[in-house]
């Protein structure tokens, strides 16, 4: 909560839900409208607002206070300060679950696993997460060598999948989400072929891994990339990426 106490006060500005990844949510949870869905980690609320904009009552489950005074109010979106390994949510009182790119934050996975089991009556549990191990090397991690570092603290995938299978015992799926090259919500890779996105230090301070790796270091990469673009290097080495419509860059959906 610490980090999103600091980098989350711009948050709302740069990670704006994209409504491809919405409408996957939604076909993923397979509810009928009226249902009753939790949003764990839920951030600024940004994909509680668009559930509820589609017809679903949210419990937006958020530790961050600064974070949850970015979200904007809506009658079907109901706030819970809490953790994930201790939901404040009474058992089996939610139709289905969801959490976006947060799982990597949660400080204990299998009691996270346990509580979101405990909360759910009998529907789908939809959790997007990423593996950089199942990611091609693109021109992001040459230039922030870090942000790959940093990935690679993270459970591999099917540790992740494994964690879930014996804390809930359900059957889990994964799906791949392929980026596509106008994401509106700008996570970590989201700019792949957007670079000069990473010039702007509001964009790098809406993710967590530019917000704590060193900032001498994140200055000196950005102006890198900046003379690189400037120059014509960036497009002289990469430019074939602009041939790409969508790209698999790590991202999955567990279902």
């Amino acid at each position: 909560m610490t980090i999103y106490n600091s980098i989350g006060q711009q948050y709302s500005q740069t990670r704006v839900p994209d409504i491809r990844i919405v409408n996957q949510l939604i076909d993923l949870l397979n509810l009928a409208k009226g249902s009753v869905i939790a949003d764990i980690g839920a951030g600024t609320g940004g994909y509680s607002l668009a559930l509820a904009n589609q017809g679903f009552f949210v419990h937006a489950v958020e530790p961050s206070i600064v974070m949850q005074k970015q979200a904007v109010e809506h009658p079907q979106v109901k706030w819970f300060t809490g953790y994930a390994k201790n939901l404040p949510l009474p058992d089996k009182s939610v139709d289905g679950i969801v959490s976006i790119l947060a799982i990597h934050h949660f400080s204990h996975l299998e009691k996270a696993f346990q509580e979101m089991q405990r909360i759910i009556r009998d529907g789908t549990i939809v959790l997007l997460t990423f593996d950089i191990r199942l990611a091609q090397k693109i021109w992001l991690y040459d230039y922030f060598p870090f942000l790959w570092e940093d990935a690679l603290r993270f459970l591999p995938l099917n540790e992740q999948i494994n964690l879930i299978q014996s804390n809930t015992q359900r059957r889990v799926e994964a799906i791949p989400l392929l980026l596509p090259y106008d994401l509106s919500d700008l996570f970590a890779a989201a700019g792949w072929r957007r670079p000069e996105l990473y010039l702007k230090p509001e964009v790098r301070a809406g993710i967590s891994s530019f917000a704590l790796a060193n900032q001498d270091l994140v200055e000196k990469k950005v102006k890198l990339l900046a003379a690189d673009l400037s120059s014509g290097e960036w497009t002289k080495k990469y430019d074939n990426i602009h041939n790409l419509k969508e790209i698999d860059i790590g991202y999955r959906f567990i279902c």
